[in-house]
Protein backbone atom coordinates (compact mmCIF):
# COMPACT_ATOMS: atom_id res chain seq x y z
CA UNK A 1 0.00 0.00 0.00
CA UNK A 2 1.10 3.40 -0.56
CA UNK A 3 1.75 5.40 1.97
CA UNK A 4 4.14 8.15 1.04
CA UNK A 5 1.35 11.31 1.44
CA UNK A 6 4.01 14.72 1.26
CA UNK A 7 1.25 16.91 2.09
CA UNK A 8 0.66 18.59 5.77
CA UNK A 9 -2.17 17.67 7.84
CA UNK A 10 -3.59 19.82 10.63
CA UNK A 11 -3.91 16.86 13.91
CA UNK A 12 -5.97 18.53 16.39
CA UNK A 13 -5.78 17.30 19.86
CA UNK A 14 -8.78 17.71 22.29
CA UNK A 15 -8.13 18.80 25.81
CA UNK A 16 -9.47 17.43 28.25
CA UNK A 17 -8.99 13.86 27.02
CA UNK A 18 -8.27 10.68 28.67
CA UNK A 19 -7.84 9.20 32.01
CA UNK A 20 -10.61 11.13 34.61
CA UNK A 21 -10.48 10.97 37.85
CA UNK A 22 -11.72 7.86 38.86
CA UNK A 23 -10.11 6.01 36.50
CA UNK A 24 -6.90 7.40 37.65
CA UNK A 25 -8.19 6.30 41.73
CA UNK A 26 -9.23 2.88 40.01
CA UNK A 27 -6.09 1.73 38.31
CA UNK A 28 -4.16 2.92 41.37
CA UNK A 29 -6.53 1.10 43.98
CA UNK A 30 -5.35 -1.66 42.06
CA UNK A 31 -1.32 -1.32 42.37
CA UNK A 32 -1.21 0.17 45.91
CA UNK A 33 -3.49 -3.32 47.12
CA UNK A 34 -0.75 -5.54 44.95
CA UNK A 35 1.72 -3.22 46.64
CA UNK A 36 -0.08 -4.03 50.03
CA UNK A 37 -1.13 -7.69 50.00
CA UNK A 38 0.98 -8.91 47.18
CA UNK A 39 -0.06 -10.39 44.26
CA UNK A 40 -2.07 -12.04 42.93
CA UNK A 41 -5.09 -10.03 43.62
CA UNK A 42 -8.91 -10.41 42.06
CA UNK A 43 -10.04 -7.95 40.32
CA UNK A 44 -14.26 -7.72 39.51
CA UNK A 45 -14.82 -7.05 35.79
CA UNK A 46 -12.28 -4.84 33.89
CA UNK A 47 -11.14 -2.25 36.40
CA UNK A 48 -12.12 0.12 33.37
CA UNK A 49 -12.87 -0.31 30.07
CA UNK A 50 -9.33 -0.68 28.02
CA UNK A 51 -7.28 -3.75 27.43
CA UNK A 52 -4.52 -2.24 27.84
CA UNK A 53 -4.77 -1.33 30.93
CA UNK A 54 -6.00 -4.48 31.80
CA UNK A 55 -3.09 -6.36 30.50
CA UNK A 56 -0.44 -4.07 32.18
CA UNK A 57 -2.66 -4.71 35.50
CA UNK A 58 -2.39 -8.15 34.55
CA UNK A 59 0.91 -8.46 34.28
CA UNK A 60 1.78 -7.03 37.62
CA UNK A 61 -0.07 -9.44 39.64
CA UNK A 62 -3.76 -8.80 39.23
CA UNK A 63 -6.39 -11.43 37.55
CA UNK A 64 -9.67 -10.41 36.58
CA UNK A 65 -13.02 -12.12 37.25
CA UNK A 66 -16.58 -11.44 35.85
CA UNK A 67 -17.86 -13.39 39.43
CA UNK A 68 -16.78 -14.02 42.41
CA UNK A 69 -17.20 -17.46 42.18
CA UNK A 70 -14.57 -17.31 40.23
CA UNK A 71 -11.90 -16.81 42.50
CA UNK A 72 -9.99 -20.10 43.37
CA UNK A 73 -8.62 -18.38 46.91
CA UNK A 74 -10.73 -16.67 48.63
CA UNK A 75 -8.20 -15.81 51.17
CA UNK A 76 -6.77 -13.17 48.45
CA UNK A 77 -8.42 -9.89 48.20
CA UNK A 78 -10.86 -8.77 45.43
CA UNK A 79 -11.71 -4.71 44.33
CA UNK A 80 -14.63 -4.29 42.79
CA UNK A 81 -14.22 -1.88 39.20
CA UNK A 82 -14.70 1.37 38.70
CA UNK A 83 -18.09 1.18 37.30
CA UNK A 84 -19.85 -0.52 40.67
CA UNK A 85 -21.26 -3.25 41.97
CA UNK A 86 -24.94 -4.56 43.40
CA UNK A 87 -25.18 -4.78 46.96
CA UNK A 88 -26.08 -8.86 46.08
CA UNK A 89 -22.30 -8.83 44.84
CA UNK A 90 -20.88 -6.85 48.41
CA UNK A 91 -22.98 -9.14 50.31
CA UNK A 92 -21.94 -12.47 48.26
CA UNK A 93 -18.08 -11.06 49.71
CA UNK A 94 -18.89 -10.63 53.20
CA UNK A 95 -20.47 -13.96 52.94
CA UNK A 96 -17.46 -15.56 51.81
CA UNK A 97 -15.18 -13.57 54.00
CA UNK A 98 -14.08 -12.30 51.36
CA UNK A 99 -11.78 -8.77 52.20
CA UNK A 100 -12.57 -6.55 49.28
CA UNK A 101 -11.64 -2.66 48.21
CA UNK A 102 -14.27 -1.07 46.39
CA UNK A 103 -12.83 1.32 43.02
CA UNK A 104 -16.35 2.31 42.39
CA UNK A 105 -16.08 5.90 40.74
CA UNK A 106 -17.40 8.28 43.94
CA UNK A 107 -19.53 10.07 41.51
CA UNK A 108 -21.44 7.07 40.30
CA UNK A 109 -21.44 6.25 44.51
CA UNK A 110 -23.22 9.19 44.13
CA UNK A 111 -25.97 8.12 41.80
CA UNK A 112 -26.09 5.10 43.88
CA UNK A 113 -27.04 6.84 46.51
CA UNK A 114 -29.19 8.95 44.76
CA UNK A 115 -31.43 5.37 44.02
CA UNK A 116 -31.78 4.81 47.70
CA UNK A 117 -33.12 7.80 48.82
CA UNK A 118 -35.72 8.10 46.13
CA UNK A 119 -36.50 4.51 46.64
CA UNK A 120 -36.81 4.87 50.46
CA UNK A 121 -39.00 7.98 49.86
CA UNK A 122 -40.85 5.62 47.53
CA UNK A 123 -40.54 7.52 43.52
CA UNK A 124 -40.67 5.77 40.51
CA UNK A 125 -37.44 5.95 39.61
CA UNK A 126 -37.03 6.63 35.58
CA UNK A 127 -32.76 5.90 35.50
CA UNK A 128 -31.55 6.43 31.91
CA UNK A 129 -29.08 4.58 30.77
CA UNK A 130 -27.59 1.61 28.71
CA UNK A 131 -29.04 -2.13 29.40
CA UNK A 132 -26.25 -4.59 30.33
CA UNK A 133 -23.56 -1.83 30.90
CA UNK A 134 -21.78 -2.83 34.80
CA UNK A 135 -22.47 0.86 35.55
CA UNK A 136 -26.19 -0.17 35.26
CA UNK A 137 -26.38 -3.36 36.47
CA UNK A 138 -24.41 -1.80 39.69
CA UNK A 139 -27.31 1.06 40.07
CA UNK A 140 -30.30 -0.78 39.65
CA UNK A 141 -28.46 -3.90 42.36
CA UNK A 142 -28.82 -1.13 44.81
CA UNK A 143 -32.77 -1.11 45.22
CA UNK A 144 -35.51 -2.97 44.59
CA UNK A 145 -36.50 -3.28 41.21
CA UNK A 146 -39.94 -2.16 41.77
CA UNK A 147 -38.99 1.42 42.08
CA UNK A 148 -36.44 1.53 39.30
CA UNK A 149 -37.13 1.53 35.26
CA UNK A 150 -34.41 1.56 32.95
CA UNK A 151 -35.10 4.16 29.65
CA UNK A 152 -32.59 3.60 27.26
CA UNK A 153 -34.08 5.95 24.44
CA UNK A 154 -37.46 8.11 23.69
CA UNK A 155 -39.50 5.06 22.44
CA UNK A 156 -38.77 3.89 26.02
CA UNK A 157 -40.31 6.90 27.54
CA UNK A 158 -43.29 7.12 25.67
CA UNK A 159 -44.11 3.48 26.57
CA UNK A 160 -43.33 3.68 30.18
CA UNK A 161 -45.86 2.32 32.50
CA UNK A 162 -45.08 3.41 36.47
CA UNK A 163 -44.54 0.27 38.79
CA UNK A 164 -46.09 2.36 42.14
CA UNK A 165 -49.45 4.07 41.70
CA UNK A 166 -48.49 7.56 43.30
CA UNK A 167 -47.85 10.09 41.42
CA UNK A 168 -44.41 10.23 42.65
CA UNK A 169 -41.30 10.02 40.15
CA UNK A 170 -37.82 10.90 39.67
CA UNK A 171 -35.01 10.30 37.38
CA UNK A 172 -31.29 9.53 37.52
CA UNK A 173 -28.91 8.78 34.69
CA UNK A 174 -25.53 6.39 33.84
CA UNK A 175 -22.68 8.71 34.21
CA UNK A 176 -21.29 8.31 30.86
CA UNK A 177 -23.77 8.80 28.00
CA UNK A 178 -24.06 11.52 25.32
CA UNK A 179 -24.90 14.69 27.30
CA UNK A 180 -27.28 15.78 24.20
CA UNK A 181 -29.42 12.37 23.82
CA UNK A 182 -29.99 12.53 27.55
CA UNK A 183 -31.21 15.84 26.94
CA UNK A 184 -33.87 15.06 24.96
CA UNK A 185 -34.83 12.20 26.39
CA UNK A 186 -34.98 14.17 29.61
CA UNK A 187 -37.15 16.80 28.25
CA UNK A 188 -39.58 14.32 26.82
CA UNK A 189 -39.63 12.78 30.19
CA UNK A 190 -40.64 16.07 32.02
CA UNK A 191 -43.99 16.84 29.06
CA UNK A 192 -44.96 13.22 30.32
CA UNK A 193 -44.23 14.05 34.27
CA UNK A 194 -43.73 18.24 34.78
CA UNK A 195 -43.52 17.88 38.08
CA UNK A 196 -40.79 15.11 38.51
CA UNK A 197 -37.56 15.69 40.85
CA UNK A 198 -34.16 15.52 39.10
CA UNK A 199 -30.76 15.55 40.59
CA UNK A 200 -29.49 18.59 41.82
CA UNK A 201 -26.72 18.25 39.95
CA UNK A 202 -26.62 16.22 36.67
CA UNK A 203 -25.66 12.52 37.00
CA UNK A 204 -23.51 12.51 33.90
CA UNK A 205 -19.92 13.26 35.05
CA UNK A 206 -17.54 16.31 34.42
CA UNK A 207 -15.31 13.95 32.31
CA UNK A 208 -17.81 12.92 30.28
CA UNK A 209 -19.02 16.10 29.61
CA UNK A 210 -16.03 17.89 29.32
CA UNK A 211 -14.64 15.30 26.86
CA UNK A 212 -17.91 15.68 24.54
CA UNK A 213 -17.81 19.52 24.66
CA UNK A 214 -14.05 19.21 23.60
CA UNK A 215 -15.03 16.96 20.50
CA UNK A 216 -18.13 19.77 19.61
CA UNK A 217 -15.28 22.46 19.39
CA UNK A 218 -12.99 20.79 16.91
CA UNK A 219 -15.16 17.86 15.18
CA UNK A 220 -16.62 20.70 12.91
CA UNK A 221 -13.14 21.57 11.36
CA UNK A 222 -11.98 17.46 11.17
CA UNK A 223 -12.40 15.57 7.49
CA UNK A 224 -11.70 12.60 9.86
CA UNK A 225 -12.02 12.65 13.42
CA UNK A 226 -10.02 9.38 15.81
CA UNK A 227 -11.25 8.58 18.97
CA UNK A 228 -8.87 6.36 21.04
CA UNK A 229 -11.00 4.02 22.98
CA UNK A 230 -12.03 0.26 23.97
CA UNK A 231 -15.32 -1.00 22.15
CA UNK A 232 -16.34 -1.93 25.49
CA UNK A 233 -15.82 2.32 26.93
CA UNK A 234 -19.23 4.09 27.06
CA UNK A 235 -18.32 7.39 27.00
CA UNK A 236 -15.37 6.65 24.08
CA UNK A 237 -18.49 5.20 21.74
CA UNK A 238 -20.15 8.48 22.99
CA UNK A 239 -17.52 10.74 21.74
CA UNK A 240 -17.59 9.06 17.91
CA UNK A 241 -21.22 9.93 17.84
CA UNK A 242 -20.42 13.41 19.26
CA UNK A 243 -17.94 14.00 16.78
CA UNK A 244 -20.47 12.57 13.93
CA UNK A 245 -23.08 14.92 14.88
CA UNK A 246 -20.95 18.17 15.56
CA UNK A 247 -20.04 17.85 11.77
CA UNK A 248 -17.49 14.79 10.98
CA UNK A 249 -19.32 12.12 9.56
CA UNK A 250 -15.93 10.54 8.73
CA UNK A 251 -15.31 9.63 12.80
CA UNK A 252 -14.29 6.43 13.88
CA UNK A 253 -13.65 4.25 17.24
CA UNK A 254 -9.45 3.33 17.64
CA UNK A 255 -9.65 0.27 19.69
CA UNK A 256 -7.04 -2.49 19.67
CA UNK A 257 -8.11 -4.48 16.82
CA UNK A 258 -8.60 -1.06 14.81
CA UNK A 259 -5.78 -0.69 12.17
CA UNK A 260 -4.99 3.51 11.10
CA UNK A 261 -7.10 4.36 8.16
CA UNK A 262 -4.04 5.15 6.02
CA UNK A 263 -6.64 6.01 2.96
CA UNK A 264 -8.65 8.38 4.54
CA UNK A 265 -5.69 9.93 5.59
CA UNK A 266 -4.38 10.36 2.08
CA UNK A 267 -7.24 12.13 1.52
CA UNK A 268 -7.23 14.63 4.59
CA UNK A 269 -5.97 17.91 5.87
CA UNK A 270 -7.36 17.87 8.98
CA UNK A 271 -7.71 15.19 12.05
CA UNK A 272 -9.30 15.36 15.35
CA UNK A 273 -7.79 13.07 17.50
CA UNK A 274 -9.39 12.60 21.28
CA UNK A 275 -9.58 9.60 23.92
CA UNK A 276 -11.99 8.29 26.16
CA UNK A 277 -12.03 8.39 29.88
CA UNK A 278 -10.33 5.25 30.35
CA UNK A 279 -7.91 5.01 27.35
CA UNK A 280 -4.14 6.01 29.06
CA UNK A 281 -2.02 8.77 27.11
CA UNK A 282 0.33 6.46 25.76
CA UNK A 283 -2.28 4.97 23.35
CA UNK A 284 -2.88 8.70 21.58
CA UNK A 285 1.13 9.09 21.64
CA UNK A 286 1.75 5.97 19.64
CA UNK A 287 -1.68 6.88 17.20
CA UNK A 288 0.38 10.27 16.62
CA UNK A 289 3.44 8.33 16.11
CA UNK A 290 1.85 6.14 13.87
CA UNK A 291 -0.05 9.62 11.48
CA UNK A 292 3.75 10.68 11.90
CA UNK A 293 5.30 8.24 10.18
CA UNK A 294 3.49 8.13 6.93
CA UNK A 295 2.80 11.98 6.48
CA UNK A 296 3.76 15.15 7.89
CA UNK A 297 1.99 16.85 10.80
CA UNK A 298 1.39 19.82 12.46
CA UNK A 299 -0.20 19.31 15.62
CA UNK A 300 -2.24 21.81 17.62
CA UNK A 301 -3.76 20.71 21.12
CA UNK A 302 -7.48 22.81 21.65
CA UNK A 303 -7.59 23.50 25.21
CA UNK A 304 -11.08 23.80 26.19
CA UNK A 305 -11.32 23.15 29.61
CA UNK A 306 -9.08 22.23 32.76
CA UNK A 307 -9.72 19.61 34.94
CA UNK A 308 -8.39 19.29 38.63
CA UNK A 309 -10.57 16.83 40.42
CA UNK A 310 -9.22 14.24 42.25
CA UNK A 311 -10.94 11.45 44.79
CA UNK A 312 -9.23 10.47 47.89
CA UNK A 313 -8.09 6.39 48.07
CA UNK A 314 -9.73 3.83 50.32
CA UNK A 315 -8.73 4.15 53.96
CA UNK A 316 -7.40 0.93 53.88
CA UNK A 317 -4.74 1.58 51.58
CA UNK A 318 -2.98 4.83 52.56
CA UNK A 319 -2.40 3.85 56.05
Amino acid sequence: MEKNIKKIVNVFLASPRGFCAGVDRAVEIVKKTINKFGAPVYVRHEIVHNQFVVENLRSQGAIFVEELSEIKDKSRPVIFSAHGVSKEVINEAKLNNIIYIDATCPLVTKVHKEAEILARDEFNIIFIGHKNHPEVIGTMGQIDNNYITLIENKDDVESYVPKIKNNKFAYITQTTLSVDDTLEIISLIKKKYPSIKEPIKSDICYATTNRQEAVKQIAKRCDLFLVVGSKSSSNSQRLVEVAKRSGCKESMLMHSEQELPFDKIKNCNNIGITSGASAPEILVENLIKEIKSITDIKLEEVVTSVEKVSFKLPTMLIK
